[in-house]
């Protein structure tokens, strides 16, 4: 009796241990042991020998990849929640199915904006490097020395209110922050009473009233520099922007500017708009203490990466079994 030939399947990136494990049981599958970023010619390679990619969101697969002659692709599983690495459309077009890893990092992403809107108005990482860097005695506590400001009763603004930017609001409101937010609908009345939170159907407005700008809002066409030059300016000379959803959605070179002439109180970023390139600029305002900077770690724990590789199998056994995906994305849902 003849076995059935296991599908070969890509990685593009190392995944947790468990995971590959699972992988090499279930599928034919060639593991990225080093954690190398491939190149844009070996996803290149690898779509034209494959059945199925797994990339992670730093891994673009463009049109020219999909539209290739010979790419043999029938499936893209994407290990991350985000698809603005993968042209959807034109693998929708191609018959390419694809899918993400949804509800998987939101708390993990929403501890890490709580953790940002605090590092900024109390000097959190400043401080911290102050004892591990040296570049200044310590002499010991000062009523007057590191002082910050409380968030208590700021109001905080949220650009995206899905299922991480409704995380965020439950969490703020616990540290007695006044919630507000925009989204392309309000949420659900339900919601709004659980949390508090006004809605505001102009981003230009909440912008002009905010303390802290929280962006939860994920990278699309239609995002990118949602918070352009024009919008930037019109937030307060008191107020800073945290952003662990995309760095294309600000633009980046006007909030630097913002910062260094003091238009713009500050800023806590996990992503940035040039990955994996920081601006040099951003790096000196940390310096300074205006900005805090982290290496997109938001969603990085154990747990969140494992339960995404769990997702990403179950997408494929799925699609191998001829049945739809349970998180295939659509051009439509974009």
């Amino acid at each position: 009796m003849s076995v059935k030939k296991k599908p070969l399947v890509v990685v593009t990136r190392k995944l947790p241990d468990s995971i590959e494990t699972r992988m090499r049981e279930l599928f034919d599958a060639r593991l990225n042991l080093d954690d190398t970023p491939m190149t844009a010619e070996q996803i290149a390679d690898a779509a034209r020998s494959a059945d199925i990619l797994v990339p992670t969101v730093t891994d673009l697969i463009r049109e020219d990849v999909i539209n290739h002659p010979d790419c043999k692709l029938r499936m893209i599983a994407n290990f991350g929640n985000g698809v603005d690495n993968i042209d959807v459309a034109a693998a929708h077009a191609r018959g390419i199915t694809v899918t993400n890893t949804p509800k998987v990092l939101t708390e993990d992403t929403a501890d890490m904006t709580m953790a940002l809107i605090l590092a900024v108005p109390r000097r959190l990482i400043e401080g911290a490097s102050i004892l591990t860097e040296g570049k200044q005695h310590w002499a010991g506590w000062s009523p007057t020395w590191m002082l910050g400001h409380r968030i208590g009763g700021k109001r905080l603004g949220i650009i995206g209110m899905g299922r991480i930017g409704q995380a965020v609001a439950r969490r703020a409101r616990a540290f007695g922050l006044q919630i507000h937010y925009h989204n392309r609908r309000p949420v659900a009345p339900v919601i709004a009473d659980e949390l508090g939170a006004t809605y505001w159907e102009s981003l230009d407005q909440m912008l002009a009233r905010m303390d802290i700008i929280s962006v939860n809002c994920p990278h699309t066409p239609a995002t990118f520099h949602l918070l352009s030059a024009r919008r930037l300016k019109l937030i307060r000379k008191e107020a800073y922007v945290v952003n662990t959803a995309r760095g294309e959605v600000i633009d980046e070179d006007t909030l630097i500017k913002l910062i260094e002439a003091g238009e713009i109180g500050g800023a806590a970023l996990d992503v940035y708009e040039h990955e994996p390139a920081v601006n040099p600029k951003l790096v000196r305002l940390a310096r300074a203490g205006k900005v805090a900077l982290l290496p997109h770690m938001g969603s990085a724990t154990i747990e969140g990466r494992v339960e995404m590789g769990e997702k990403v199998i179950i997408n494929i056994r799925t699609f191998l079994d001829n049945h739809k995906p349970p998180d295939r994305v659509l051009p439509s849902m974009l």
